[in-house]
C-alpha cells in the first residue's frame, strides 16, 4: 500500500511545474498544456483525500474537475485557433492588438 504523503509530494510537483509553465510561456498552447497539469493534481489530491477518508465524495469532484478540463479545453482551442487565423501563430502576447 502505498503512503497518501507520494500521492501529495506528486501532486505537489505537478502543480510546480504548472504553475512555473504558466508564468514563463507565452505560447499558448503550452499554457493550456500547463493549466491541464495544474488541474490534475487537484485530481490527485482529490482522490488521495478520498482514499485517506474511505469516502467517494473527492472521486466525485473529480470527475466535476474534469469534465470542467474537457470544456476549458474545447474554449482554448477554439482561443489558439482565432490567435492563429489573426496573428499567423499562438504568442499570446501578439493578442493585446485584439483590444477595442
Amino acid at each position: 500500500m502505498v503512503p497518501p504523503q507520494y500521492y501529495l509530494l506528486l501532486s505537489a510537483a505537478l502543480f510546480c511545474i504548472g504553475l512555473f509553465g504558466i508564468l514563463t510561456r507565452r505560447n499558448a498552447l503550452l499554457l493550456l498544456m500547463s493549466v491541464e497539469l495544474m488541474l490534475n493534481a487537484a485530481n490527485i489530491n482529490l482522490v488521495a483525500f478520498s482514499f485517506v477518508w474511505g469516502n467517494v465524495t473527492g472521486q466525485t469532484f473529480a470527475l466535476f474537475t474534469m469534465a470542467l478540463a474537457a470544456a476549458e479545453v474545447a474554449i482554448g482551442l477554439g482561443i489558439v485557433l482565432v490567435l492563429y487565423r489573426n496573428f499567423d501563430g499562438v504568442d499570446v502576447t501578439d493578442a493585446t492588438t485584439m483590444r477595442w
